[in-house]
Order: structure tokens, then C-alpha cells, then sequence
């Protein structure tokens, strides 16, 4: 699916080259690439909310070529998964492969790497430690939007360790099955003040899901929604409490 990118971008009002907004470190020099940490909160809020951990320019085009992006505030381990990640999806797009079939093969090289790593070790079998992990992943809960559905801040780097590399900002019951009914989970990643516009995607598309439409319209509409209120924050309070009580079981 396309990303979603802001009007404020496509209209030319942000530029990406020399913006200090956007590159805040060079990290690597990997011959002609250019490893920078990046304001992923600036990103999402004026260029694209498809932006989360990491990406490079054949994924999100408005990255430049030679550059890859990780977000501010990674974990160094996670730094290096993503640079390997990202090495292998980059290689292979430049050759012409799709996204879909050179992410799949990033993500093995990734999960290799992350499988070395001393938490795998311990953990094993991930059915026959299911509940630890699950304990170990949730690490807050926010106790002002839970109820019905429990809404948990979680160790995001456990959760691509041991269940999907690619998650990232959030998610819910109705997307991800290891995510336990009833349940949506925002990355510990992400700061404080942005948790509110992750959990407005997460709520609308779960409720839109939870009414039988697909995952690609939920996730159209709900990255529309989280759009308006990146730039319109009056009154999203009172449209998180509304959307708390579509939610179905």
C-alpha cells in the first residue's frame, strides 16, 4: 500500500535536504551510504506517518538514495538489526525486486541475527514461554484508556526480537495474533506526548476491523485520522474516549 504522506510535504512547505528538523546525527558510513538518526516524530507529523523505526529511499521515496534512516531514541542493538535489515531490502530493490519479496528476505536475515542474541538464548521456544514473554512485554498500562480493551505500553524491541521485526508504533488484537484479545499495544519507543496520535490509529482501525473491513481501508482511514489530529489536536481527548466505546470484542 502507498504511503501516506502529508499535504504539508507534498506542497513543498517541507523539504528534506539540509533540515535540521530531520537529520539530528551521522551515525555510519557504509560506502555510499549515509546511516543518519532522524526525528521520527517531525517525519511522521510533517512528511509521512508510515514512517516508524527505519526505511530507506526504495521503500519511502522521499529518503534519498544514498541515506538510510533510523529514528531517534533505537536501542544500539536494534541500530545494527536494522542496518542489516535494511542492507539486504536495499540491495535487492536497486536490482528491481518488490518490496514485498525483498522485505521478506531482509526480515529472515534479521531474525537470524536477532535469534543470536542472549533473551532468545534464554527464552527458547517461544509457544513454551508464551505467558512469560507476554508478562515481559508489557511494561505500562494505561490505566485512562483501558476498560473494555487494555491499552499497554510494551518493550517493543522483546516484540520484534521474539514475535515480528516489523513492528512498530502500535498495534492490536485484530492485526497481530500474538497481541492477546482486547488488548492494543503502543512501543515504549515512542515518546509520552505522541501516544495519543498512535493510539487514534489503533483505535479507529481496530473498531473499523472489528465491523468486518479489511485491513487496508482500516488502516487508510485510520492514518487519515491521525493525520488531521497531528495538525488539529483540539478535541482528540474527546474523540479517543468515543472511539474507546465503538470497541467490540
Amino acid at each position: 500500500m502507498a504511503a501516506f504522506v502529508s499535504e504539508a510535504f507534498k506542497n513543498g512547505r517541507v523539504r528534506i535536504d539540509g533540515n535540521k528538523k530531520i537529520y539530528l546525527k551521522k551515525i555510519r558510513e557504509l560506502s555510499k551510504i549515509r546511516v543518519w538518526l532522524v526525528d521520527g516524530e517531525y517525519i511522521r507529523k510533517n512528511i509521512c506517518e508510515d514512517f516508524v523505526n527505519y526505511d530507506h529511499h526504495y521503500h519511502l521515496k522521499f529518503i534519498p538514495k544514498n541515506e538510510f534512516w533510523i529514528a531517534e531514541g533505537t536501542d544500539e542493538d536494534e541500530i545494527r538489526y536494522y542496518i542489516d535489515h535494511m542492507l539486504v531490502e536495499h540491495r535487492l530493490m536497486s536490482k528491481g525486486m518488490s518490496f514485498e519479496e525483498a522485505s521478506a528476505k531482509a526480515s529472515l536475515a534479521e531474525r537470524r541475527e536477532r535469534g543470536k542474541s542472549e533473551i532468545m538464548k534464554k527464552l527458547g521456544s517461544v509457544r513454551e514461554h508464551r505467558k512469560e514473554i507476554i508478562d515481559m512485554v508489557h511494561k505500562k498500562l494505561l490505566k485512562k484508556y483501558s476498560g473494555g480493551i487494555m491499552v499497554w505500553v510494551v518493550d517493543g524491541e522483546l516484540v520484534r526480537d521474539v514475535f515480528y521485526t516489523f513492528f512498530g508504533g502500535g498495534g492490536h488484537d485484530k492485526v497481530f495474533h500474538f497481541i492477546p484479545e482486547n488488548e492494543i499495544w503502543i512501543d515504549q519507543d515512542i515518546h509520552p506526548k505522541e501516544r495519543k496520535f498512535i493510539l487514534i490509529h489503533e483505535l479507529h482501525e481496530r473498531s473499523l476491523m472489528a465491523k468486518g473491513k479489511d485491513y487496508q481501508h482500516s488502516h487508510r482511514k485510520a492514518t487519515e485520522i491521525e493525520d488531521f489530529f497531528r495538525h488539529h489536536s483540539k478535541g482528540l481527548d474527546k474523540i479517543i474516549k468515543e472511539e474507546i466505546g465503538k470497541q467490540a470484542r
